[in-house]
């Protein structure tokens, strides 16, 4: 499914039902494919720069891997704490997107922290977001970031603020 084709589909779905005044989010109806929209746009910036591809793309649940290479490492070998917060935020930023009307609202990240508790030099790492809450101008989401034996590589918390979508020109 194309994005423009994903984004009609929602324009078509919201004009079909009805909204209380008020209301900021929105969730997206299911028969839109996340990951198909996802994957149509030109580029998704920073998550296509270090490797991170998403598995898993759903209102309650985000799961996406990111290489431990030469893109994420830091330059002593280790995977950078910087590359795990980019797969935490990539992770609940698109938790929250799932949770809202693309056409109106934005999800843009306000906080994050992460806690660093083991290292990794090499093979993958695979992040798993799920909403600790879904408000109306907030969402929050936990992350766990494991290595390919489940062990905890890093935990994470980001806040997403849901804005009224720019206008388009």
């Amino acid at each position: 499914m194309s994005q423009k084709s994903a984004l009609r589909l929602v324009c078509e779905f919201r004009s079909q039902t009805s909204s209380q005044p008020g209301d900021v989010a929105f969730t997206m109806p299911e028969q839109i494919d996340r990951l198909a929209w996802l994957r149509a746009l030109r580029t998704r910036g920073l998550p296509d720069a270090v490797g991170i591809e998403v598995l898993e793309l759903t209102p309650t649940r985000v799961v996406a891997t990111m290489p431990v290479d030469d893109r994420t490492r830091q330059p002593f070998g280790l995977l950078h704490g910087g590359a795990s917060v980019a797969l935490a935020e990539t992770t609940a930023s698109l938790g929250a997107f799932a949770n809202i009307d693309p056409t109106q609202f934005a999800a843009v990240g306000v906080e994050i922290n992460a806690n660093h508790i083991r290292s990794k030099r090499e093979g993958s790492v695979r992040a798993v977001a799920e909403p600790v809450h879904v408000g109306r101008t907030t969402q929050v989401w936990s992350i766990r970031i494991a290595d390919e034996e489940d062990r905890t590589v890093c935990v994470a918390r980001c806040t997403i603020a849901i804005v009224k979508a720019p206008a388009s020109d």
